[in-house]
């Protein structure tokens, strides 16, 4: 007599693929899991703290580096401790950039044992991508943005006024267009993201860019804090061709 399967039903199980299976399947209560979270946030919020600290002690290397797009223009102090509040704001960002690393990796130990053999397989490349494209988001403002941006400022009624800026204006200005533009540089991630879970086909990404080239130029203006078409034009452009090279790849996924 052949042997029956193990559900009784004479249909053979289907063999598990390993591909599917949790790499540390171990079972944590919901104490366990809030105690991890809690450490892993205690961890990333030291590594933020140090961070900033360590951008505070180079705050005037950072500043300058920060005011080189703004060639032409003079920067005043309009209220008494506003540079130190200023020095603050830009050692702020400027640590989470730093401590970003430490804090990525505290999230990927969090969700890690969570998912099978085939979902870790696609996390090393869409960190790897999600890092290189917020650095190169930050990289785009710093060397195109916010250039133009200033130039057509510092340009437009140059031989009527003088360029006499406020120091926290102009840090508010190019931290925001900074790291809006990472963000916006997060694109493909999120268009492979869904291809790979299969809500969205590179398909419907490529038929829908009339909306996208709309909503791109939404995006331009609502994430540029300055009003000049140009800028406006060149984040918008640059939203566009990340867009569309995130659709590409989901194709060559076969997705």
């Amino acid at each position: 007599m052949g042997q029956a399967s193990a559900n009784g039903t004479g249909t053979p199980e289907p063999t598990p693929d390993p591909n599917d299976e949790l790499l540390n399947d171990v079972e944590m209560s919901l104490f366990d899991h809030l105690e991890e979270l809690r450490q892993r946030i205690f961890f990333a919020l030291l590594a933020v703290l140090g961070g900033v600290i360590l951008c505070f002690w180079k705050v005037n290397l950072i500043v300058k580096l920060l005011e080189k797009p703004a060639q032409g223009a003079q920067f005043l102090q309009l209220a008494p401790g506003e540079y130190f509040f200023v020095s603050i704001k830009v050692a702020g960002y400027s640590g989470l950039l730093v401590a970003s690393p430490f804090i990525l990796y505290q999230i990927i130990q969090f969700v890690l044992p969570g998912l099978t053999r085939k979902e870790q397989g696609f996390l090393g490349p869409i960190v790897l991508g999600s890092s290189v494209l917020f650095v190169a988001g930050i990289a785009f403002a710093y060397i195109a943005l916010i250039p133009a941006a200033l130039n057509f400022f510092i340009n437009y009624g140059a031989d009527v006024v003088e360029q006499l800026w406020s120091i926290d204006r102009y840090f508010e200005f190019v931290l925001l267009l900074l790291f809006s533009t990472g963000l916006a540089f997060q694109i493909p991630v999120i268009q492979l993201l869904l291809g790979l879970v299969g809500i969205v086909s590179g398909r419907q990404m490529l038929a829908g860019w009339r909306i996208v080239v709309l909503g791109a130029a939404i995006l331009g203006a609502v994430l540029t804090p300055s009003t000049d078409p140009l800028t406006q034009s060149l984040l918008g452009g640059a939203v566009v061709g990340l867009y569309f090279g995130g659709a590409g790849l989901v194709l060559l996924l076969g997705r």
